[in-house]
């Protein structure tokens, strides 16, 4: 559709609300100036390019305080000049040069997914009200204004997927408001603000994919509303112990410290505080997804390793609950606590130096949709309690020090060979190298004898015997009755029966 026809019927200038989204809309229609009262207009998801035109500025006569031309082919704003709008989406679209600068009383404002480059100018700061800013999935370079962290009000800050250098600014309010902060895959480095202990609010932190350097932030156990915490591929160190906190990271269901430096062993004193992810959340509960019912326009979203591959969740499931440990250097046994946290869906302990056995409480873990325990040292066999996971669609058990059989039955039966390599002495399906029921188990003994002795000695005896036998035996038919046998058992035998006669005429002599 090239435009609309610009006869509209002009009885409608009293419209407050109008949707014209998703109707291959490709140029802005010039009717709207007809619309003094209009209040909330959508152009969402059509073909509209180029540059917001001067006139469309004067489009509800001040009135207008919800635009969405998301989804479009925008490439500037250079004259978008609308003082009084209150929610403003330019995102998906394919805005290029520097950021335009929201009006000051602006509550929410997105350029999300386009090509906007530089700086983010400290002029930001004058939208002082704002609640909502996303500026993700751009080409944003420079540091991060120091003002973003302290607006009061602000609830969601999403900067992730840019290329913003130097450090988080450490001045977040006392009383902030924020709920969620994605800096996710910048180029931010240095240590973590101390200051975000300050956001009692924060239910949301993804600063993963950066060059943060610094040992685990345990003081941010205290947050009380805490629901993702996302650290994944830093340069982040040191042993992870826990403070005095009574029961730290309580609300936690995604907690992703993969890709980094720590090392001692697994965190079991956090491990059996993760209440967030023990209890299974009914459907019947309300809405399937963590939402933020004060800030509807945005969705919560963290980036993570979803069966062994990253990817952006745009909406996370409250249901959806996440342990990754992975590519650290942690060493020490794998706690049997974790076989208490019975909502996990994703497990990974990957590619550290884990040693033990695999606890049998994991196979409590009866929600586990992948399973991922290679590349460490971990020895004894596979827990059988493992095929009560009938929701296991990946596992990994390559590349450590297991033996035995491997299970079999539900889940297990659809594992392939690579689930299981580098394990040189686990067999049985679906490894070529198979494995009798009973290997490994001595055999029973027949007698009390066989019983005190062991059957090893009594079998390499009886054997020898059967040998000598056979091979005197042998002998005797080739050459006939050797002489040294018969000096040596025959000379006997014949002493022996001569000594016998004279003992029985001795005794008739009495006798008579």
């Amino acid at each position: 559709m090239s435009g609309f026809n610009e006869n509209v019927n002009l009885s409608l200038t009293k419209l407050s609300t109008l949707n014209l989204s998703s109707l291959n809309i490709n140029n802005f229609p010039q009717f709207l100036v007809k619309l003094p009262d209009l209040m909330i207009l959508s152009l969402s998801n059509n073909k509209i390019q180029g540059t917001i035109p001067k006139w469309f500025n004067d489009v509800g006569n001040g009135s207008l305080f919800y635009l969405d031309l998301s989804h479009n082919l925008l490439t500037s704003v250079e004259y978008f000049s609308m003082r009084d709008i209150k929610i403003l989406d330019l995102s998906f679209n394919k805005l290029q040069g520097h950021l335009p600068i929201p009006p000051w009383g602006i509550l929410f404002f997105s350029v999300s997914n386009n090509k906007i480059s530089g700086q983010i100018s400290s002029l930001i700061c004058n939208a002082s009200s704002l609640m909502i800013l996303n500026l993700s999935h751009n080409n944003l370079s420079g540091p991060i204004p120091q003002c973003l962290m302290a607006f009061p009000s602000i609830s969601n800050l999403d900067l992730r997927n840019n290329g913003l250098t130097r450090t988080i600014p450490d001045n977040f309010s006392k009383n902030s408001a924020l709920k969620t902060l994605n800096l996710n895959n910048n180029k931010l480095e240095g240590p973590f603000p101390r200051s975000l202990a300050y956001c009692d609010q924060l239910q949301i932190l993804d600063v993963g994919e950066n060059q943060i350097e610094d040992t685990f932030p345990n003081w941010l156990e205290g947050l009380p509303e805490l629901q993702a915490l996302v650290l994944r591929d830093n340069k982040l160190h040191g042993t992870i112990t826990s403070s005095n906190t009574k029961h730290p990271f309580w609300k936690l269901r995604i907690f992703d410290i993969s890709s980094n430096h720590f090392s001692g062993s697994l965190p079991a004193a956090y491990i059996k505080e993760f209440k967030g992810m023990v209890k299974v959340d009914s459907v019947e509960t309300g809405s399937l997804y963590m939402e933020n019912r004060n800030d509807p326009l945005y969705q919560y979203s963290v980036k993570i390793n979803l069966k062994d591959n990253a990817r952006e969740l745009e909406k996370i499931l409250k249901a959806f609950t996440i342990l990754d440990l992975s590519s650290n250097k942690f060493d020490g046994e794998i706690p049997k606590v974790i076989g208490e946290l019975y909502s996990l869906k994703g497990l990974n302990l990957s590619h550290n130096g884990i040693t033990g056995s695999i606890p049998q409480s994991m196979g409590n873990l009866t929600n586990l949709e992948w399973l991922d325990l290679s590349w460490n040292k971990l020895v004894g066999e596979i827990p059988p309690t493992l095929t009560n996971l009938n929701f296991l669609a990946i596992l990994n058990l390559s590349q450590n020090q297991l033996e035995g059989i491997i299970p079999r039955g539900k889940q297990f039966d659809t594992f392939l060979e690579d689930s299981y390599e580098g394990n040189s002495k686990l067999c049985g399906v679906p490894l070529t190298k198979s494995c009798s029921k009973d290997e490994g188990k001595l055999p029973q003994p027949s007698s009390s004898m066989f019983f005190d002795f062991g059957w090893k000695p009594v079998a390499i005896g009886y054997g020898c015997g059967m040998i000598f036998g056979i091979f005197m035996g042998y002998l005797i038919f080739l050459i006939g009755k050797p002489q040294w046998l018969v000096r040596t058992f025959g000379g006997q035998i014949k002493k022996h029966k001569k000594e016998t006669r004279n003992r029985v005429r001795a005794n008739r002599g009495r006798t008579n």
